[in-house]
């Protein structure tokens, strides 16, 4: 299952997680954002001990999209003791997603 998170809720839900997370900063309207989804929701569902997934809906959150520079979507942000420590663009397949995430899933 992935949450949601929101600028009020973003500090707790990611910056102070105790495992990396994937943040994927995303919009409805968005269609490489819709095909993503269930891909994440997988990868989550396979590694829920070593990466925890959340959305960031960019419309509804302008002021987390622009403070963490995302200027297209989807754009997916790797989150690890309160860094971004990687930084996805655009809609990726399963395996090249899970090879780009490398150690973290596995």
């Amino acid at each position: 299952m992935i949450d949601s998170t929101t600028d009020a809720t973003f500090d707790t839900d990611v910056l102070t997680s105790d495992i990396p997370v994937l943040v994927d900063f995303w919009a409805e309207w968005c269609p490489g954002c819709v095909a993503l989804s269930p891909i994440l929701e997988a990868i989550g569902d396979a590694n829920p001990s070593t990466l925890r997934i959340v959305k960031v809906n960019a419309d509804e959150q302008p002021e987390l999209a622009a403070r963490y520079r995302v200027t297209g979507l989807p754009t997916l942000k790797v989150f690890s003791g309160g860094e971004v420590v990687q930084t996805i663009q655009g809609a990726k397949p399963r395996p090249q997603l899970e090879a780009m995430l490398g150690t973290l899933i596995s």
